[in-house]
C-alpha cells in the first residue's frame, strides 16, 4: 500500500469538519486541520486500519508572527506498516488551546512540555504542563519572534553569596553610530 492509496483514502473517510486541506508528496501526507480536531484526526490516523500510525516522531512549533493565528503546531507521524510519513498541522493564537494527544501516544507529553516552554502553545488538561527546557524562573518562551535577543535578565555566579543571582540586564557597551562605509576605502569629503 503506497502513499498515494493512503492519501486517497483519508480523504474520502476522514470527517471534512477534522481536516481543512491534505496534501500528498513524495515524503509523505500532509493534514491541516482546526484547532480543535488534532486529537481525533491523530486517534483516527493511529486505529485505523489503513493508516496505522504507531509512531509520533516529534512535535514541533513555528512561530509566524505576522499571522492572525500566529503559532503552527505540527505532529511528524510514521507508519512503519505501510512505510509513510504523515504530518498534521494546526494553527494557534496566544490564547486558544490545543486539546493534548497523550493517551494515544505517550510520547507526547514531553513534545507538547516542549512547545508550551519554547512558543507559549498550551494544551488543555495536559497531565504535566510545566517547563522542560528552561529555567523555572524563565520569563516568556525563548523561540517566540517578539522575545528580545539579549533577553530580560541576566544570570551569573556570585561568588560572595556563593549561589547563582539574576538581574536586570545591563548593556556595557554604549550605543554606538556604525558607519557602514569601508575603512579600507578612501574617502573623499571635498
Amino acid at each position: 500500500m503506497d502513499n498515494q492509496f493512503i492519501f486517497k483514502y483519508s480523504w474520502e473517510t476522514l470527517p471534512k469538519k477534522w481536516v481543512k486541506k491534505i496534501e500528498r508528496s513524495e515524503h509523505g501526507n500532509s493534514f491541516d486541520t482546526n484547532t480543535d480536531c488534532p486529537f481525533q484526526l491523530l486517534c483516527f490516523l493511529k486505529l485505523h486500519t489503513y493508516t496505522r500510525v504507531q509512531v509520533l516522531i516529534d512535535i514541533c512549533g513555528v512561530d509566524h508572527p505576522s499571522r492572525k493565528r500566529r503559532f503552527e503546531v505540527v505532529y511528524n507521524l510514521l507508519s512503519t506498516r505501510y512505510n509513510s510519513r504523515i504530518r498534521v498541522q494546526t494553527s494557534a493564537d496566544e490564547v486558544t488551546r490545543i486539546s493534548p494527544v497523550v493517551n494515544p501516544f505517550p510520547s507526547a507529553g514531553r513534545w507538547e512540555r516542549e512547545v508550551w516552554d519554547m512558543f507559549g502553545v498550551s494544551s488543555i488538561n495536559h497531565p504535566n504542563l510545566r517547563r522542560i527546557s528552561t529555567d523555572y524562573g524563565f520569563e516568556g518562551h525563548p523561540l517566540r519572534k517578539d522575545l528580545p535577543l539579549s533577553g530580560y535578565v541576566e544570570v551569573r555566579y556570585d561568588d560572595p553569596e556563593k549561589r547563582v543571582v539574576s538581574e536586570p540586564i545591563e548593556m556595557t557597551q554604549e550605543f554606538r553610530y556604525f558607519d557602514s562605509a569601508s575603512p579600507w576605502e578612501q574617502r573623499s569629503d571635498g
